[in-house]
């Protein structure tokens, strides 16, 4: 296994109290790293790798403070590679053109790879990805891309085909108390030189309002520590529960609205109203909207499913849902949050159908069928009915008792077809019982016939 010292001490030099906690202690070794064992654990093909020294090009893909800066710090340490790194937020073209004739220059000159770390590659535009290409071809750079968002959607098909793309997962509570505990007593990064208290629960509380993050957990750490002042009687800095409450007071959730989360999050909550768990449905609720989803995108998709997913298992469904809908355009936030509460619980809790989808079969057998003629009982008579037949044989409904009458209704081709098959849910079982009598009698006038 090699490591690159001078990398380690560019990389670390010092560690000024300066930097935050954060920096300071980013893992110097793949021994210290905490966390993704699926993809580092001993024997996975990134660990031997990493130790070998023989890396490609590859995509790191995952949500913030789960390592992805780190692990590329790493790669080029292990590699003992030329390590380059920006971001796609403040680079452009030209300095791709800079970093590229660095590395031709280290590589003819020194016989030494360079590894170029891109942070949130996905904010390049295709052009600007692109420019890598060739370099990755021929092995100018080793490219590792950074990024939070779907490699597969973000980034170029050309150059995923040329790396291997890594999905880092968020950290566990347990794994960012192990982070916290090692700053506390780390004496060189962290804050093992100094007297610092801090209660078990406290620790936990950061650990489980930072959601996977283990630089918003640090942070917070050394924000608590940082604006504590000694106890006068033990000259200890004492942090509790309060003090770690005020240091996180808001539980940051990763949610892009382009983003995978967007539409992970939207699914989940359209599969729990179709569930009818109202608990879970609220909860992702909940979740978009602390999260600033605009509320008529949630709304839209409950007035889709109260027909796709209801329908006449409950007719009211859509005409809370709508009305629900009209309140948010004349309400708006905050008070709407009542009125996508209402609909939401209400359609989780009501009957389920998706007979409706029916339409979809028939849309089907349309296109199949192509064009098929209109019965002439069943045609306009208003033009031309005398001269060609229109309307001569068709029955008024209202004439008959029951206000039906079994006649031809589908084209001739069609006959017997059946698109709608109604639940047994809620009202639609009413509907299903009168519909089985009028089909019988169309069955049995379509056998007289």
């Amino acid at each position: 296994m090699k490591q690159d010292t001078d990398l380690f001490q560019q990389l670390h030099q010092g560690q000024s109290k300066m930097n935050p906690l954060a920096d300071r202690m980013r893992p110097k070794s793949l021994a210290e790293f905490v966390g993704q064992e699926h993809i580092l654990g001993q024997g996975k093909v990134l660990r031997k790798a990493i130790e070998s020294g023989e890396v490609s090009s590859m995509m790191l893909w995952g949500p913030p403070g789960t390592g992805k800066t780190t692990l590329a710090y790493l790669i080029a340490s292990y590699t003992g590679a030329d390590f380059v790194s920006f971001s796609a937020v403040t680079s452009g073209v030209k300095e791709i053109r800079q970093v590229i004739e660095r590395a031709k220059y280290q590589r003819e000159v020194y016989q030494r790879k360079t590894i170029l770390f891109v942070d949130e590659i996905h904010r390049f535009n295709k052009a600007q990805q692109d420019a890598f290409l060739p370099f990755v071809e021929d092995g100018t750079i080793i490219l590792v891309g950074a990024t939070t968002e779907n490699p597969y959607f973000e980034v170029t098909g050309p150059l995923l085909s040329r790396s291997r793309v890594f999905q880092l997962r968020p950290l566990t509570e347990e794994q960012i108390l192990t982070l916290l505990h090692r700053a506390l007593e780390d004496p060189e990064r962290g804050y093992g030189r100094r007297s610092i208290d801090v209660a078990e629960k406290a620790l936990a509380h950061l650990a489980h309002l930072a959601g996977g993050d283990a630089r918003t957990a640090l942070n917070a750490l050394e924000l608590a520590v940082e604006s504590s002042s000694p106890d006068d009687a033990d000259n200890v800095i004492h942090i509790d529960l309060s003090v770690a409450q005020e240091s996180i007071q808001r539980r940051a959730i990763l949610y892009d609205k382009d983003g995978d989360v967007h539409y992970d999050t939207i699914s989940a909550f359209i599969k729990s109203v179709r569930g009818s768990d109202p608990d879970a449905a609220l909860h992702w609720l909940a979740k978009m909207i602390y999260a600033g989803e605009d509320p008529k995108f949630i709304m839209r998709r409950l007035l889709i499913l109260a027909s796709e997913d209801i329908g006449l298992a409950d007719p009211m469904a859509i005409i809370v849902a709508s009305g629900c809908a009209r309140a948010l355009e004349w309400v708006g936030l905050p008070e709407a949050q009542y009125h996508l509460a209402e609909a939401t619980i209400y359609l989780a809790t009501a009957p389920k159908s998706n007979s409706v989808g029916a339409y979809f079969k028939a849309l089907a057998e349309v296109e199949k069928e192509g064009m098929v003629e209109v019965p002439d009982h069943l045609k306009d008579a208003s033009r031309d009915g005398k001269a060609l037949g229109h309307q001569q044989d068709y029955k008024y409904p209202h004439d008959y008792p029951g206000h039906h009458v079994a006649q031809q209704y589908l084209p001739s081709e069609l006959q017997g077809r059946r698109y709608y098959k109604p639940s047994d849910q809620g009202y639609e079982k009413v509907v299903a019982e009168r519909l089985a009598r009028w089909r019988k009698d169309r069955s049995q006038h379509d056998q007289e016939k």
